[in-house]
């Protein structure tokens, strides 16, 4: 599979070394004390020009890799593995486990970095985290991409991901975790296996009895102490967004709605809407073709 012309043009000439992950940590305080937050950079590290890539509920910042390799050439790409998750701690206290702990922590990633602004790709909970970041007044984000999320987010959808999230059992091999990951994964569409064995393997660590998943169980515990019993409308949230917008929408989404996905381009920062065919919540980004439009929106502007 190979990438279109502009992002194959751009790659040319991009020293290998920008092209290999580098893993750091930065020191965050939430409400019970201290906590440090996983991140994975690439390109070049005095570039500038720093792109953010925020994952999923129950991912982790490798999701992101080929995204990253693409835009190395033009940003510094970093991908947070957000509290939690992938190689980052895990919270003592669950109910802090909340969209304010995590604008938080980016905050001070930002602020690690040393830059004053940053464009910003964010899938499903991390969409959210960016857009309560980019509708803050004097917002570092200055371009936002939204995969399949926006601001109304449908009760079935966080019911549907409330029946696997903390509940996956001890697996006797990486090849049985596999497994797990492709069925509760469904809506991702159609990867190669290639591209399962690397969701796969960041996904997972080695344990007592065999393999576990790497996310802290625990990050289930406030949706169950307190069960919405209706559509999360932030609304207010997206009008406030000033900034250039794109939308993906995974046109088979149960999340994000097509009425919704229409009303984020009449409305707030009046979003460009782009859907991927054949896959649900959420586009995975490791296809040329899901990866083409981000890069082209993140660099029309020069």
């Amino acid at each position: 599979m190979s990438f279109p012309d502009s992002l194959r043009q751009t790659s040319s000439s991009t020293p290998a070394s920008s092209l290999l992950p580098r893993q750091h940590s930065v020191q965050c305080i939430g409400a019970h004390g201290l906590h440090r937050m996983a991140y994975t950079e690439w390109g070049d590290p005095a570039n500038p020009r720093v792109l953010v890539c925020a994952h999923g509920l129950t991912r982790n910042g490798r999701d992101f890799d080929d995204l990253a390799r693409a835009m190395a050439p033009h940003y510094r790409v970093v991908c947070p593995d957000v509290v939690g998750r992938g190689r980052s701690p895990w919270l003592p206290v669950k109910d802090d486990y909340q969209l304010p702990t995590y604008v938080a922590d980016m905050v001070t990633l930002i602020a690690r970095l040393g830059v004053d602004s940053v464009h910003w790709v964010g899938t499903s909970m991390g969409g959210l985290i960016g857009m309560l970041l980019a509708s803050l007044p004097d917002t570092p984000i200055r371009r936002l991409v939204l995969n399949d999320v926006g601001p109304l987010v449908t009760l079935s959808s966080i019911q549907r991901i409330g029946q696997y999230v903390g509940q996956a059992p001890v697996f006797p091999s990486p090849e049985a975790a596999e497994a797990y990951i492709r069925a509760v994964s469904v809506p991702f569409g159609r990867l190669t296996d290639a591209q399962w064995r690397h969701l796969t393997e960041f996904s997972i660590k080695e344990a007592e009895g065999g393999w576990v998943m790497r996310y802290d169980p625990g990050i289930a515990e406030p949706f169950r102490k307190s069960p919405l019993v209706e559509d999360v409308d932030l609304w207010q949230v997206y009008d406030a967004i000033a900034c250039p917008t794109l939308v993906v929408r995974g046109a088979e989404s149960d999340l994000l709605l097509p009425e919704t996905a229409a009303e984020m381009s009449a409305r707030g920062p009046r979003a460009r809407l782009v859907e991927v065919p054949e896959v649900g919540h959420a586009p995975v980004l490791m296809d040329p073709a899901q990866i083409a439009p981000i890069h082209d929106f993140l660099l029309e502007a020069g």
